[in-house]
């Protein structure tokens, strides 16, 4: 997550930086100005995903600099930062995503960086991106998998749940059927191969005599960055995870 950050006076940077730090703790890149131009013409072509931004500035205000980071990302979320409330109106027009007064507090803060106009998302490392906050859903490049069964993603679903675990055909017989339908198995591991294998990520799910499981270091997903703390992940989280299965249990530790 990169957040830029620009007041011209430099004791109400820190202060703002400071408190920043403090509301979204975890990783992420805090770029700081006291000089709005510096700030665009070091950013215009690396856009950023937050921007808190003083109003009252020399050369670029607030507001024009706004308009020049919205031009190269359009879903940036703009935070205004300044002493005034004459400028809301103005602020809002340029569908800002929040605005605070100085001077600003820890709690202000989380509070707009709780309800951002564009929620962050995690950027895509690997083949796969998998969906587990709300419902589960597996994406190769921003499109959706589509499984031929039903049953098959739930399985995969599962897998993704374990986290890299071996799994035994007798154990996901139990959770997917709690009856006997082992031999129906041989149809889904295939139905899974060939979705994946059509996505470029069949070595993503691998299969043993009675047991399989997932090489959970060759997929993005939002549980395992939770678990790792990434604030973008935690924001992810509203207290839904794999919604549509009635096994799916969330360990937040």
């Amino acid at each position: 997550m990169r957040i830029l950050l620009v007041d011209d006076e430099e004791l109400q940077l820190l202060r703002l930086t400071d408190a920043v730090k403090k509301a979204l703790p975890g990783e992420k890149e805090m770029l700081t100005y006291t000089n709005p131009v510096r700030a665009w013409e070091e950013n215009k072509s690396t856009p950023v995903d937050i921007a808190f931004l003083d109003i009252e500035m020399p050369v670029y205000n607030g507001i024009t600099l706004a308009k020049k980071l919205k031009s190269v990302n359009p879903k940036v979320n703009i935070i205004f930062v300044t002493a005034f409330s004459d400028y809301a109106a103005d602020a809002y027009k340029m569908h800002a995503s929040g605005y605070v007064t100085k001077p600003v507090s820890i709690a202000r803060i989380k509070e707009e960086l709780e309800g951002l106009r564009y929620p962050v998302e995690l950027p895509p490392t690997k083949k796969l991106q998998v969906k587990c906050f709300g419902n589960f859903e597996v994406f190769a490049g921003g499109v959706p998998l589509k499984f031929t069964r039903s049953k098959s993603k739930e399985l995969f679903a599962y897998l993704v749940d374990r986290e890299g675990a071996a799994v035994t055909t007798g154990e996901l017989n139990a959770i997917l059927w709690e009856e006997d339908k082992r031999s129906y198995f041989r149809n889904l591991i295939a139905d899974i191969q060939s979705t994946l294998r059509a996505a470029g990520a069949e070595e993503v799910f691998i299969k043993r005599h009675n047991e399989c499981f997932i090489d959970a270091t060759l997929i993005d997903c939002d549980a395992y960055e939770y678990k790792k703390n990434n604030p973008i992940a935690v924001r992810m989280y509203r207290g839904e995870y794999m919604a549509q299965y009635s096994w799916a249990i969330f360990d937040e530790n």
